[in-house]
């Protein structure tokens, strides 16, 4: 009888969690659908970091610049390197 009683909670419990999902999944679209950004929030300076990194400045001289965190410059780094060679390979392509 115990068993029974556990297998219907969890069975309730399963399903309760799946409308949970459902709920947060149809609030998330609504909410990009009326504009809300998600994720991290850019650091104020990393349109600066990112034109100092095109002219290839030093790692230092960005760094007091800008004032900006080592994981923030690398994070915008890797970034830019990536959106360069995306742009190159389109250019190739054509």
């Amino acid at each position: 009888m115990g068993k029974m009683v556990i297998q219907i909670l969890a069975a309730v419990a399963e399903a309760e969690q799946e409308r949970i999902l459902e709920r947060t999944n149809e609030g998330r679209i609504a909410a990009m659908a009326s504009g809300v950004k998600f994720g991290r929030k850019p650091h104020r300076q990393s349109d600066m970091v990112r034109e100092l990194i095109t002219q290839d400045a030093p790692e230092k001289t960005i760094l007091e610049k800008t004032g900006v965190s080592r994981a923030t410059f690398y994070r915008l780094k890797k970034r830019t390197r990536i959106e360069q060679i995306g742009v190159i390979r389109e250019k190739t392509k054509r």
